[in-house]
């Protein structure tokens, strides 16, 4: 493109010899005046492309950022009974073993909201997920301590994304507890070294 811009007054030379009339000259040059001012918007359109790309893609690694320090200072809470404390209280008397799996499956949680606030998953592989998911006690125990704070901190952001993926674990949790009694932790693993 640059060479197009560059050669112009050479092909207009070319195109219009000193014979030729200036009117001539002149309707050829405003056609070229013409197709440099779009070409100019087109450059424009894709700047303002980029940056809006590049934007995302900065709130993208922001939230990252700000995921990755959140799961440090759980991670780091999960061996420690005095940084666990740390923490906000759960509404139920909870040891500390189950405050661990409580807050380790919080982190699972929170991955999947994070794939499904950036669309890598929808509302049915937020079922499918979940259904398996809420088979298990720790799950259940999860959701039943942490279910209001999720719900709570959905509605005060307003974020209507957030809010759905509330609503689909409330509503596969609100089943799984309609189909019975979860699976207890220790039948699902074996003790055996």
């Amino acid at each position: 493109m640059a060479l197009a811009i560059v050669m112009t007054p050479f092909l207009l030379q070319w195109a219009a010899p000193a014979e030729e009339d200036w009117d001539r000259l002149s309707k050829i040059s405003q056609a070229y005046g013409a197709l440099s001012v779009l070409f100019s918007a087109a450059a424009l359109l894709g700047v303002v492309a980029s940056l809006v790309h590049q934007s995302h893609q900065t709130d993208i690694a922001n939230e990252e950022a700000q995921r990755a320090s959140h799961r440090q200072l759980l991670l780091a809470s999960l061996d420690d009974p005095e940084l666990a404390l740390c923490w906000e209280p759960l509404p139920d008397l909870v040891s500390f073993r189950e405050r661990k799996q409580v807050a380790f499956v919080n982190l699972i949680v929170s991955n999947w909201w994070a794939d499904y606030r950036l669309k890598r998953t929808n509302d049915d592989v937020v079922r499918v997920l979940t259904e398996l998911h809420f088979r298990g006690e720790a799950a259940r125990r999860h959701w039943h301590l942490t279910s209001a704070y999720w719900n709570a901190y959905a509605v005060a952001l307003g974020d209507r994304r957030f809010i759905k993926f509330v609503a689909l674990m409330d509503a596969a949790y609100e089943q799984a507890v309609a189909t019975g009694p979860p699976l207890p932790s220790a039948s699902r693993h074996s003790t055996d070294g």
